[in-house]
């Protein structure tokens, strides 16, 4: 992310016109790297976001709800204990340094009036946030480091605090570095990255494009660039500045002559990192399930490994039956005790056979070990094929998750796949928006609405996933509706609507499309669609979610070619 000392710069400037002067009413740690301080100021309540996570670090004022646990950890305690009805008097960075200081004064327990300080570091993986006393002792802080694990400084309790070092220096002493232009064998961005505080290698790309440099350093790109720095760290100033969204999805700080609206510059980021979190919160919650699926399917492909080679094995049980009935058969001509095999003629076919013997055992001993080893494998074929059929059932049954997962696009969908997992598997995972494992719940109707498109006069209704699956075929559909799925793919039921009309032709290619759309086969051609009236499908006795059996179908071949819907 592109947080650097100019957008902390530019945040602090925003907040100097609205926070100083404002109390602290209430504190808050909904995760264990983000506080939140409830502010009222100037008739105005106000909410700072601080999250020093190591891929979201930032601050800035915040609109949105965050769901706290219900206990709150030690040090928000902490803080709502020496800050709770503290005033801001004084909010401040040094030069471009990706640290804010928020300086406050109240009463303490003594009823002495007294000054403490927030200090938010935003570095990356080493960002923190630290409660100081008057005369810079840390009291404690969200994070502690120490030098004898390997730190740079020491941040503990007691612990007088110590900025963090640095070579680099500000941007306004960029003279200082002319002479080592020629020296040095570097691009432009990786200089001014290495040698001055505060900037992003986002900030100075994005300043190298738009001026048309070469990211070449010479001693004019160099002076130019660093121009264009100190202009904007002037602007900054002037509140002339605003975010803008690059094509990465990152985003970086320009110069802007506009009228800029109050709070602009915190209003963009808190829309960013709200996006940010949410997808990234998207993407741990999808992996988890999606982890707690492939884990399931590793041990039943074990499993079913396992099952392949007992039934390999079950494919010599008539060799097993012939080797006992020959030895049987002709055990009054065999005169040799031990032996490791013996030569027979097989009465069936009139050939000779070899058949391996135990050479520790007898040859009517060795006729009783096959037919023993034949009647074993017969029981265990019957047994193992029947347990082959339900694991083949329950890895199709588990792969169709893998494909619902795959294709989820929010949190609502995720939330689905989690019932029908924690109804499949009396799953206790931890859900993403709460902070105790789940205890079982019952069932819900459907998680979130279906997908919905329109063709001409019908409705056309797909599944997200295969309690929706169940749910629209079951449930909502007619008789009378129909249908479709992809033939022997993962895919959701598309069920077309059909009030009671005759759709043409057109219209059931249309609704193969979006079933083949929706399915794991969507980027595949000549894709093979079943479809049927909704009373010919049926659901087995047991059966998991979205499993069915039809009957009286038609297949029909399409191009998935996807269509905007009518409503999700």
């Amino acid at each position: 992310m592109a947080f650097d000392g100019f957008v902390l710069s530019s945040v602090v400037e925003e907040f100097k016109t609205c926070l100083i002067g404002g109390k602290v009413q209430k504190i808050y740690e909904p995760t264990n790297h983000e506080i939140l301080l409830s502010i009222y100021a100037n008739g105005l309540q106000y909410a700072l976001c601080a999250n020093v996570s190591s891929n979201l670090y930032s601050v800035f004022l915040t609109t949105s709800k965050k769901e706290n646990p219900l206990v709150a950890p030690n040090f928000c305690m902490l803080l709502r204990k020496h800050l709770m009805g503290y005033k801001i008097i004084n909010i401040s960075t040094m030069q471009l340094e990706r640290i804010l200081t928020i300086e406050f004064t109240g009463n303490n327990e003594e009823q002495e009036l007294v000054t403490k300080k927030l200090i938010i570091e935003l570095m990356g993986k080493y960002s923190n946030i630290l409660l100081l006393d008057e005369k810079n002792n840390i009291i404690d802080s969200l994070k502690h480091f120490s030098t004898q694990a390997g730190a740079n400084r020491d941040i503990l309790p007691k612990a007088i605090y110590q900025l963090p070092s640095t070579d680099k220096i500000d941007i306004s002493l960029y003279s200082s570095l002319e002479t080592a232009i020629e020296e040095t064998q570097t691009s432009l961005s990786s200089f001014f990255v290495t040698h001055f505080i505060g900037i992003s290698k986002t900030l100075i790309l994005h300043i190298i494009s738009s001026l048309n440099l070469e990211d070449t350093l010479s001693k004019e790109n160099y002076q130019t660039l660093a121009s264009y720095l100190l202009d904007l760290k002037t602007a900054i100033l002037q509140k002339q500045v605003k975010c803008i969204l690059l094509s990465n999805k990152d985003y970086t700080l320009v110069p802007s002559l506009e009228n800029n609206q109050t709070l602009q510059i915190n209003f963009f980021l808190d829309n960013y990192y709200l996006h940010k979190e949410q997808e990234e919160q998207f993407l741990n919650y999808r992996n988890q399930l999606l982890n707690f699926i492939l884990g399931k399917l590793k041990k039943i492909s074990k499993k079913l490994s396992v099952i392949d080679e007992k039934l390999k094995e079950c494919n010599h049980i008539e060799e097993y039956k012939l080797y006992g009935e020959l030895l049987t058969s002709y055990l009054y001509q065999i005169s040799k005790e031990h032996i490791s095999h013996i030569e027979l003629l097989n009465y069936y076919n009139n050939s000779l056979i070899d058949i391996p013997l135990d050479i520790s055992l007898s040859p009517a001993e060795n006729a009783k070990k096959y037919f023993k080893k034949y009647h074993k494998l017969k029981n265990t074929f019957t047994i193992v094929h029947e347990q082959k059929l339900e694991l083949e059932k329950e890895i199709n049954y588990l792969e169709s998750i893998v494909y619902e997962i795959e294709v989820c696009s929010s949190l609502k969908e995720l939330d689905g796949i989690y019932e029908e997992i924690q109804d499949a598997f009396m799953l206790h995972m931890q859900k993403h928006s709460k902070k105790k494992p789940l205890k079982k719940k019952s069932k819900k109707v459907i998680a979130s609405e279906p997908i919905v498109y329109q063709i001409q006069d019908f409705k056309v209704l797909i599944g997200k996933n295969n309690r929706q699956n169940d749910e629209l075929t079951f449930k909502i559909a007619k008789k009378d509706d129909i249908w479709f799925h992809v033939k022997d793919v993962h895919g959701s039921h598309t069920i077309l609507i059909t009030n009671g009309k005759q759709p043409s032709q057109d219209i059931i290619n249309e609704c193969a499309n979006l079933a083949a759309v929706y399915s794991k086969a969507n980027n595949s051609s000549n894709v093979p669609v079943d479809y049927t009236f909704i009373k010919y499908v049926k659901k087995p006795n047991k059966a998991k979610p979205g499993m069915v059996i039809y009957t009286n179908q038609q297949t029909v071949n399409v191009n998935p070619i996807k269509r905007t819907s009518s409503a999700r």
